[in-house]
């Protein structure tokens, strides 16, 4: 029988704690703090995403009822809710944020030999927004509408294990195109975007780092083409073109030639235009890339049904940025796990067993492979008669 850690502590044991003290000192997190350190709150908002709970009343019953375990857990004494409330308002939210930074860096090292789809060498990067939507009334701090606020999830997605290597939080209004302000690009990477982030200037600043980008081209894109390359039309591919745009702004803004591939999607019927500065790859791989895009929506509609990032355990901007960074940091967490142990089941799999057996004390392999503990056998001693009749 197995009486080690339960499986909450076992979780927290894959975490650089050394890292996050240090992180912590950096912005002198526990300065005056006599009660739930940055440590503890983020356990806390940590158990909150792993055992889907809706409110912080909901996370103080749930560990209250487990006083005898608090200890070994990671917890001095016990959570109260206004407590949190109090330290999701009032620590700065860069420190989850940066501990983040700190597992994503891990967790992309250790996913940087999978396959997303297309047999490429070269790091790809897909990036996407998706929306909150929030309360004005409640949220005053995140406008959207007249009479609606919201915020915004800027992410740029490893495509290779599906890691976000960049995430922006905004309000509403800012519109997806401006994200590109705050990128640094990685030299000989790809970044794969929608047509939200057509803009030739932010992308010829792109391309002048070294950078590749794959993007879909507008209706009333004006540009003429210099040559064709040939193309197989029974592959799905129309047209692949080396362009120079016509516009007086367009012109300045992206002096450049542009490659231009045209292609007709043999499932929908749909024909899709892509622009790209790689002259290299072959058309067929482009489109393929465009396609891999819809990881980051696949990645945004798991974090939203598995993760507590639509309802919140605070009002305040702090408090919001902070759950969410500790939800990034969950989901990263999650997927180390899944690597190291080399687990064969899928994220939602992993979470949904540990959000019901959190409080076990069993061995994490166990837990998630279902296999029974090894039983010992009785041992058979060939002993000698002690009387001869």
């Amino acid at each position: 029988m197995y009486n080690g850690k339960t499986l909450f502590s076992q979780v927290m044991d894959f975490l650089p704690w050394k890292t996050f003290h240090r992180i912590v000192d950096r912005y002198h997190g526990n300065h005056r703090v006599r009660t739930l350190t940055c440590v503890e709150q983020f356990r806390s908002m940590a158990f909150a995403q792993l055992t889907y709970r809706e409110s912080l009343r909901d996370i103080e019953a749930c560990l209250s009822a487990q006083q005898s375990k608090l200890y070994h857990m990671g917890f001095r004494q016990p959570v109260s809710r206004s407590t949190l409330a109090d330290a999701n308002q009032r620590r700065d939210w860069r420190i989850y944020a940066d501990f983040a930074q700190q597992l994503i860096t891990q967790a992309r090292k250790l996913y940087a030999a999978d396959s997303f789809g297309v047999q490429m060498s070269d790091t790809v990067y897909a990036l996407d927004a998706t929306t909150i939507d929030l309360c004005l009334s409640v949220f005053p701090w995140a406008p959207f509408r007249s009479a609606k606020a919201a915020i915004k999830l800027h992410t740029l997605l490893d495509l290779r294990g599906s890691i976000p290597s960049f995430i922006h939080i905004s309000d509403g209004k800012l519109h997806d195109v401006n994200v590109l302000d705050h990128l640094i690009p990685e030299a000989g990477a790809f970044y794969i975007m929608d047509r939200g982030y057509l803009d030739f200037e932010r992308l010829y600043a792109l391309a002048q780092t070294g950078a590749f980008f794959v993007t879909r081209a507008k209706s009333n894109m004006d540009a003429r083409r210099l040559y064709s390359a040939p193309t197989d039309r029974s592959t799905g591919l129309i047209c692949d073109q080396t362009i120079v745009l016509n516009g007086y702004y367009a012109s300045k803004r992206y002096p450049q030639h542009l490659r231009r591939i045209r292609f007709k999607d043999p499932e929908t019927g749909k024909t899709l235009v892509f622009l790209t500065n790689h002259f290299e790859l072959p058309a067929l791989t482009v489109c393929s890339l465009y396609k891999s895009r819809w990881q980051v929506e696949l990645f945004f509609k798991w974090i939203k049904q598995n993760l507590r990032i639509k309802r919140f355990y605070g009002t305040s901007e702090n408090a919001v940025k902070s759950q969410i960074w500790i939800a990034v940091s969950v989901y990263v967490l999650i997927a180390i796990i899944k690597k190291k142990l080399q687990l064969d089941v899928t994220l939602h799999t992993l979470l949904q067993i540990l959000s019901v057996t959190i409080f076990e004390k069993i061995e994490l392999t166990q837990a998630v492979t279902s296999t029974p503990p090894n039983q010992k056998q009785p041992m058979c001693y060939k002993q000698l008669n002690l009387f001869d009749f």
